[in-house]
């Protein structure tokens, strides 16, 4: 128990860390990110997970064995990390399973404009320990509020190392009211009954305009 806590702690530390630095790194290095936005960074969403832990050795080519899932994200395109804030749909009106086909829910559509289409891949993606309680950590940069937050997480019997995330294979366990604007959103997730490697699937409709984000996290719950 007090390893899972000192783990859990280091983990926070380096992401309050990463955090610190994302404005000043956006505007020197990410050039296509001209407007601030966020995503979920605990349990970390796919492409901030990718850029929290390799953003700053990306080129290492240890990568490919220690986290593959990542390594062939950053090989079809970097942009999916550089970009890890960007990944959002503009006036889906809340027909999010309209607008978002099966299989392409972690790119959040964006399966043939190419960026996103990465995090859709199928397999053995790095995953953060939960409690059937935890709270989700959402990184908003911009401060552009939420009207609301839908969370769903995938049902026992799924297994994301070999089927495309569909939206039958989700629950929603948690539709929260609006937010102000912040630069950090906390929800609160209830579960039960679920084991082993799950996907956390967050819809995030900001306030600022009709801006919909669409975040899969890798989960495995104790």
């Amino acid at each position: 128990m007090h390893s899972e806590k000192t783990a859990t702690t280091t983990r926070r530390a380096r992401r309050a860390l990463s955090l610190l630095s994302v404005s000043l790194l956006s505007l020197v290095a990410w050039t296509g990110t001209a407007s601030a936005h966020g995503s979920v960074v605990d349990p970390a969403s796919r492409n901030y997970g990718c850029w929290d832990r390799w953003g700053s050795d990306h080129l290492n080519p240890d990568m490919a064995q220690e986290d593959p899932m990542c390594w062939q994200a950053w090989q079809d395109n970097p942009n999916a990390m550089w970009n890890w804030n960007g990944l959002y749909r503009d006036y889906v009106g809340g027909d999010h399973q309209g607008a978002i086909p099966d299989g392409q829910l972690c790119s959040g559509g964006h399966a043939e404009s190419g960026r996103y289409r990465s995090l859709d891949a199928v397999g053995e993606w790095k995953t953060t320990p939960v409690e059937d309680n935890f709270t989700i950590h959402l990184y908003d940069q911009a401060s552009h509020g939420a009207d609301y937050f839908l969370v769903y997480v995938t049902k026992q019997g799924y297994d994301p190392t070999t089927e495309p995330l569909g939206w039958d294979d989700l629950e929603l366990v948690e539709e929260t009211g609006s937010y102000a604007p912040s630069q950090n959103y906390m929800i609160d997730v209830n579960t039960s009954g679920r084991t082993g490697h799950h996907v956390v699937y967050t819809i995030w409709k900001a306030s600022h305009m009709d801006q919909t984000y669409y975040l899969c996290s890798d989960v495995d719950f104790g």
